[in-house]
């Protein structure tokens, strides 16, 4: 992989990153507690509990995007980065655009 290339993947990540920040920043306000004395119903209070119960998953699945992200980044430093995990091979740089985080070549993944 070269320099630029490397250079393109690292701000790639880096706004990646930014976005996701930003989207987990609206679930935490999409999953905060219902007052038990908001005046919405009961049905109305039951389906905004299973839409809290839905945001929650989703926030969990950002936060574990966010940590691998992270990851990644931190071994973008190392010389290992770009190199499969399993076999050795180079991993594309098309793939590390998408998935930043990809610690596997597509045969070994």
């Amino acid at each position: 992989m070269t320099s630029e290339e490397k250079a393109q993947i690292q701000a790639r990540a880096e706004r990646k990153r930014e976005d996701l920040l930003e989207r987990i920043a609206e679930y935490r306000e999409l999953t905060k507690p219902i007052p038990p004395n908001d005046a919405i119903g009961r049905v109305s209070r039951m389906d905004a509990i299973n839409n809290r119960s839905v945001n929650e998953a989703v926030l969990r699945q950002l936060e574990k995007e966010l940590d691998q992200l992270d990851k990644a980044m931190t071994r973008m430093r190392d010389e290992k980065y770009g190199k499969c995990m399993a076999c050795g091979d180079d991993i594309p740089p098309g793939r590390l655009m998408l998935m930043p985080g990809a610690t596997r070549c597509v045969r070994c993944a």
